[in-house]
């Protein structure tokens, strides 16, 4: 594998990704929503046939889970056609298909880490269309990884929501007098930089499949923000409470937990501890 392209390369997992593979030598085609839209299948064709990649990682996707809501159209039509589109073309211009989904399609009932051969139940319009993804490309591709990842941060903010959690904690930090963060909703934070790493030996196989791809372990999101709160000493107080406190305006998952058990499988579950990772992202930041 000498080359790949990277679509939605100035996001927070897209621009993380860039970086790791051209350390690592290779060389990166960098693709952003002005490059390609992975919607349109002749244009999407066009610009792939012109790069001619030895793997495609698609990390753009339709992601802001009220503003699906809004618009189940364009959510269904970036997330679940634009995976179409990748699959199709995967085969017709041979090169691997990397394509990232998400812990919300499933619906948290479980109460234990979710295994991959666990069936989705998506609870909203944006877990739905990254299953109906998921789906397309398990028909469609034949050289494929489906990586879900969950509750990323990472230096480049998430353009779609003006940041990620870390950002979001700083601010209420600076404008609030309590900050309040939900003790009961448990998911597993994942630093781009683990992911970036997971996926670069991962590609390096050919056992293609659907994958879950997190760092180990669990929190709430509490518990994710005390160590925010601790590591970068922000003095505002912090403060647990309920989902229920606050008025629902999307259903989500209240546990998404993943198990990494088929990157256990074949030995290359190399995600570090949710805080260890999170602790060394502060760090540095």
């Amino acid at each position: 594998m000498k080359k790949v392209a990277v679509i939605g390369a100035n996001g927070q997992l897209g621009s993380e990704l860039v970086s790791y593979f051209k350390v690592r030598g290779l060389e990166v085609a960098a693709l952003t929503h002005k490059d390609i839209e992975i919607s349109d299948l002749d244009k999407t064709k066009d610009v792939l046939s012109a790069i001619q990649a030895d793997a495609v990682i698609n990390t753009a996707a339709y992601h802001n889970v009220p503003v699906c809501e809004e618009n189940p159209d364009t959510s269904f039509k970036v997330n679940a056609v634009g995976a179409l589109n990748l699959a199709k073309l995967s085969n017709a211009l041979h090169y691997k298909l990397v394509h990232y989904s998400t812990d919300y399609v499933f619906d948290g009932q479980k109460r234990k880490p979710y295994l991959e051969e666990d069936a989705p139940n998506p609870l909203n319009i944006y877990a739905l269309t990254k299953w109906d993804g998921e789906t397309l490309i398990r028909n469609y591709c034949n050289d494929y990884f489906i990586l879900r990842i969950s509750g990323i941060y990472g230096k480049t903010p998430c353009r779609a929501k003006g940041g990620n959690f870390i950002n979001t904690m700083q601010k209420a930090a600076r404008e609030r007098d309590v900050v309040k963060v939900v003790r009961d909703e448990i998911l597993t934070p994942t630093s781009v930089a683990e992911i970036a790493k997971n996926t670069f030996s991962l590609m390096q196989t050919d056992a293609y499949d659907l994958y879950h791809m997190t760092c180990k372990g669990q929190c709430s999101w509490y518990e994710f923000a005390k160590v925010i709160f601790r590591e970068l000493k922000l003095s505002t107080p912090l403060e647990s409470c309920l989902v229920s406190d606050f008025p629902m305006v999307v259903k989500r998952p209240t546990y998404s937990v993943l198990e990494n058990d088929k990157l256990k499988k074949i030995n290359l579950d190399m995600m570090a501890p949710w805080d260890e990772a999170l602790i060394t992202f502060l760090k540095e930041l």
